[in-house]
């Protein structure tokens, strides 16, 4: 039972609120809960004047100086109504790094230079910090509300800005709906907006605005502006390396600001993203401990995964070694044990905007895969049995790395006709980038007779297709392999010898292919 009593007046704004409780306990064994909470005469009227209320903010500094390819999305914001016309909240979504924050801190400063406010930002992470948000607005509004407990706080800062129109409240990195959803329908004579990483079901709260990575032009400005350079001879380099950091807003972010902070060429940082990603990736700009990089907020978003869905985040890490292409989903069935828990974890990787998901294909940022390959497995995936069905010519083994999953998956999902089949030609064309990223990743020594299986496959497409210049590298490293782990004189390195010496003829270089066959006759002859 809640009291409130008004005290004999005592000098108006000078009061201070009281607070007094007690238990009492009845014969039943029940207890209540009695509290008197004594409030000043003007507790619930606001602590600044009503003229000054539209320039209350608590707006973070913007965390970009820099900021291109977003106009459009610029201009949706601006365009939302902020005097109740029943829209509920405006989510913004978007992988994490690709500038969801930065878009709407932008938008909240140009709200609230436009003269409209109260302007309020709150962490939106957890149902706790949304109350802790909501209950520092009504402190701001009128500091006597610090006596209040945080939800009572919350509720009468959601009360007082229905009687007003022309507020913006931004929710940042909402995790949950159920965390926001006591407080969005009462919250309809304003502006609300929502940035979340997860694609989760807002739409029940309002309407959405999907953030993208940006165009090679924008991201090529970004990297000119941080860093200062303007000259045809840079841009060449900055554009490869927008390129490798696939048009991420952050990562261009966290390049531009160390070359331009330590003065390293983008020739030399690109090369040192190519070997060592890991080190590079978890660099900041010297100097500046604030700046979050990329491999930071991956981790945390990894770990968050994990608790919830350690399958999903065994699939990811599988989806590392694919090509940054759509991936058809089948080839992903036998990964765990049920093709529902399959669907599972790809619908979580896609709620938290890791994955791009279709009904028929799943697509990986280059830039997670590269983090992915970045981050140590803490132990061998299990290989379940549906995995083991789809291992052709090699005997299973308990456990495999994520590459090694990622080649075995592969492999079972090759069409089973030739390759030269026309029929099958679509699919062919479709798994054959991921077949060329898998080989460029390192595999155990007990997977280098599929690897080279899924090269020989994939070059025979390619050769069925006359596409001999693209299939001669496959079929040089699949000889390679086999001759490395089966020894010069096996009949498999004998038939690897033969396919390059035909590749080699279509390409009109008979002089090279003929050692090649007469070495290959040899070995046959001989066993």
């Amino acid at each position: 039972m809640t009291d409130a009593q008004t005290p004999p007046a005592s000098g108006g704004r000078s009061a201070a609120a009281g607070h007094s409780s007690g238990v009492i306990a009845t014969g039943d064994q029940a207890r209540i809960e009695q509290r008197t909470l004594v409030l000043p005469p003007d507790a619930l009227l606001a602590a600044i004047p009503d003229e000054a209320i539209s320039r209350l903010n608590n707006l973070p500094a913007t965390d970009s100086h820099v900021f291109k390819g977003r106009d459009d999305a610029l201009a949706a914001l601006r365009e939302l109504p902020s005097t109740g016309t029943g829209i509920v909240a405006q989510s913004v979504r978007g992988m994490g790094g690709i500038g969801k924050t930065t878009l709407v801190l932008l938008h909240a400063h140009a709200y609230l230079a436009a003269g409209r406010g109260p302007v309020w930002w709150i962490d939106a992470s957890s149902t706790a910090a949304v109350t802790a948000g909501l209950a520092s607005l009504a402190v701001a509004l009128n500091p006597v509300h610090g006596a209040l407990p945080l939800d009572e706080a919350a509720d009468w800062a959601v009360t007082r800005l229905q009687g007003r129109t022309g507020w913006l409240l931004v929710f940042d990195n909402a995790e949950d709906p159920a965390d926001l959803r006591p407080y969005l329908g009462r919250l309809s004579t304003g502006q609300v907006l929502v940035t979340t990483r997860r694609d989760l079901a807002w739409q029940d709260l309002g309407t959405s605005l999907r953030l993208e990575t940006l165009t090679p032009e924008a991201s090529l400005s970004v990297l000119q502006e941080i860093t200062g350079c303007h000259s045809d001879s840079d841009a060449a380099t900055l554009i490869e390396l927008a390129e490798e950091l696939g048009h991420l807003p952050l990562a261009l972010q966290q390049a531009g600001a160390y070359l331009a902070q330590t003065r390293t060429s983008a020739e030399s940082y690109l090369a040192q993203l190519r070997s060592d990603p890991a080190g590079v990736l978890a660099a900041g700009a010297p100097g500046d401990p604030q700046q979050r990089t990329i491999a930071q907020l991956w981790s945390v978003t990894l770990n968050t995964l994990n608790a919830r869905d350690p399958h999903a985040v065994t699939l990811l890490r599988i989806l590392a070694y694919y090509a940054p292409d759509p991936l058809p989903r089948h080839v992903l069935t036998p990964a765990l044990p049920t093709p529902r828990a399959v669907d599972q974890a790809l619908g979580t990787l896609a709620a938290y905007s890791l994955v791009t998901l279709t009904e028929a294909t799943v697509t990986v940022h280059r830039l997670v895969q590269t983090v992915l390959r970045t981050i140590p497995e803490p132990a061998p995936i299990p290989e379940p049995s549906g995995l083991r069905r789809f291992l052709r010519r090699r005997k299973p083994t308990p456990a495999s790395t994520a590459s090694e999953s990622a080649l075995s998956l592969l492999h079972g999902a090759m069409p089973s006709r030739r390759p030269d089949d026309v029929r099958d030609w679509p699919e062919w064309q479709t798994l054959l980038p991921h077949m060329q990223a898998v080989s460029g990743h390192k595999q155990g020594p007990g997977m280098t007779p599929q690897l080279a299986m899924v090269l020989g496959q994939a070059s025979f497409y390619l050769g069925a297709r006359g596409q001999a210049p693209e299939a001669l590298p496959l079929k040089e490293r699949a000889l390679q392999i086999t001759e490395a782990a089966l020894g010069p004189d096996h009949p498999d390195t004998a038939l690897r010898l033969g396919n390059l010496a035909s590749t080699l003829s279509d390409l009109g270089r008979h002089t090279e292919a003929l050692p090649l066959k007469e070495r290959a006759l040899q070995i046959t002859e001989a066993a």
